[in-house]
């Protein structure tokens, strides 16, 4: 039977069995599956059960599903082994078949003194991607506008208040 193993820190060692056609994923409690974790929407993605493949459609999700790193819109198949990604929640498909192994030619073996570089470990000469996870930092120019918009109220009010008592004072 298909299941689903949590992988990440807190939720490590948690698993769901997809024993219905169509199970719901998300933070709230009226899916089949409850993630509470805030990276995870309300209702985030849909599980299906298509013979012997498991299907993941995205519902629209805030921080984007992905299957093994790569962000899926609409439906994509996930297969035994495969990491599903759900915002920031990590969780690996098992079923009782064991996972294919990736095919890997192992021609000789480098030994790298000053350790693994970035080129050398992807043998590509050109250093990895990495893709954003959307939770970056964000620019704040909107707070700096409103401290610069409250400081010139603050000093036209101070302005108002020292001119009211100078003229009050000459009458």
């Amino acid at each position: 039977m298909a299941r689903l193993v949590l992988l990440s820190e807190g939720f490590t060692g948690r698993a769901y069995e997809l024993k219905a056609p169509a199970t719901t994923v998300g933070r709230v409690s009226d899916n089949a599956f409850e993630i509470p974790e805030a990276s995870v929407s309300s209702h985030h993605a849909e599980i299906l059960m298509r013979g012997s493949e498991v299907v993941v459609r995205d519902l629209n999700s805030t921080n984007g599903t992905f299957i093994g790193g790569e962000r899926i819109t609409g439906e994509a198949v996930l297969k035994p082994g495969q990491i599903l990604r759900l915002g920031t929640v990590d969780m690996r498909l098992e079923t009782g078949d064991p996972a294919p192994k990736p095919k890997q030619a192992l021609d000789h073996t480098r030994v790298i003194p000053q350790g693994v570089k970035a080129d050398e470990l992807f043998g590509t000469g050109s250093k990895p991607e990495f893709k954003t996870t959307g939770f970056e930092k964000k620019d704040n120019r909107g707070s700096k506008i409103f401290v610069v918009v409250a400081i010139c109220i603050g000093l036209a009010l101070l302005g108002a208040m020292i001119w009211v008592l100078t003229h009050k004072a000459d009458q």
